[in-house]
């Protein structure tokens, strides 16, 4: 019998590990594909490691993938710069709810600084303590708890204040993909809030709206025009999902690309609806 060679060993550590630095990756960046640029990249550093020489494998990956990330983090800042229309992270599709980083949650992300960003995932969402946060992100644990402290202030009006039962969210999902495509004006305005917007991220590469629409009017006459449009071009309904933690649909367009819209709800009706139209960001759906 034969010796297991070097990288058999590395990935064997390494694989058991992806889907959670995975998860690390994407919450910090937003792009399932630089969480997967990420994940290969510490996969090479860890195979490169003097591995023997490490006692916890998942907390020196998780090390490399956060500070990977905030490496990555700058550049991204300057695309979204010139960036075309609202952006939206990638749609990670759920056929369970995922409750810990919501969509709007990751939009509020955005707001924050790297640092505070990195703190408050690892923290807050992972439960790290602040030690190993501080390990992570190369800052002491005092200055770790004051960059959490002001993430969570930052971001406390994003986090999920209406719980949602699953079922009537995805019922809700589908009623809405009904009411909206078939021009049920009566049933559709029954299910907006007062309030709702609709944010579509086209990237420059698909129509989509250059800002976003506010309010119950305008969100009302425009799913007017979108009903006129979808009688001469319609989309297929996919299936109802959960799209980063939200209810919400996968559409096949007309033009024959995907697409994903993902409502927010609150006190049952929709407060904002998402809609990512960018194939780049709906490649991993193929």
């Amino acid at each position: 019998m034969t010796d297991a060679r070097p990288d058999d060993d590395a990935a064997a550590v390494f694989e058991p590990l992806r889907a959670t630095l995975k998860r690390v990756a994407y919450r910090m960046l937003g792009s399932v594909s630089d969480a997967e640029d990420v994940l290969q990249e510490a996969f090479i550093r860890w195979m490169k490691a003097d591995r023997s020489e490490v006692r916890e494998p998942e907390a020196f990956l998780r090390r490399t993938v956060t500070r990977l990330c905030l490496d990555q983090l700058k550049s991204a800042r300057r695309r979204r710069e010139t960036y075309i229309g609202p952006w939206l992270p990638d749609p990670v599709v759920e056929e369970q709810e995922e409750e810990d980083v919501t969509l709007p949650l990751m939009l509020a992300l955005e707001r924050l600084s790297p640092l505070e960003r990195a703190a408050f995932l690892l923290h807050d969402v992972f439960g790290l303590g602040f030690e190993e946060v501080a390990a992570s992100i190369g800052r002491d644990p005092a200055a770790c708890r004051q960059l959490a402290a002001r993430a969570r202030t930052h971001v406390r009006e994003a986090r999920p204040r209406f719980a949602v039962d699953k079922k009537h969210g995805l019922e809700l999902a589908e009623a809405f993909f009904t009411a909206s495509r078939s021009g049920d004006m009566k049933a559709l305005s029954a299910m907006l809030a007062a309030d709702v917007s609709v944010h579509a991220d086209g990237g420059g590469k698909r129509p989509a709206f250059p800002t976003p629409i506010l309010g119950f009017d305008a969100v009302m006459k425009l799913h007017e025009k979108i009903a006129v449009l979808h009688r001469h071009n319609p989309s297929k309904f996919v299936r109802a999902v959960f799209i980063n933690g939200l209810p919400g649909f996968i559409t096949l367009e007309a033009d024959g690309e995907l697409q994903t819209t993902a409502l927010d709800i609150e006190d049952g009706k929709i407060a904002a609806i998402y809609v990512v139209r960018n194939p780049d960001k709906l490649r991993h759906l193929h």
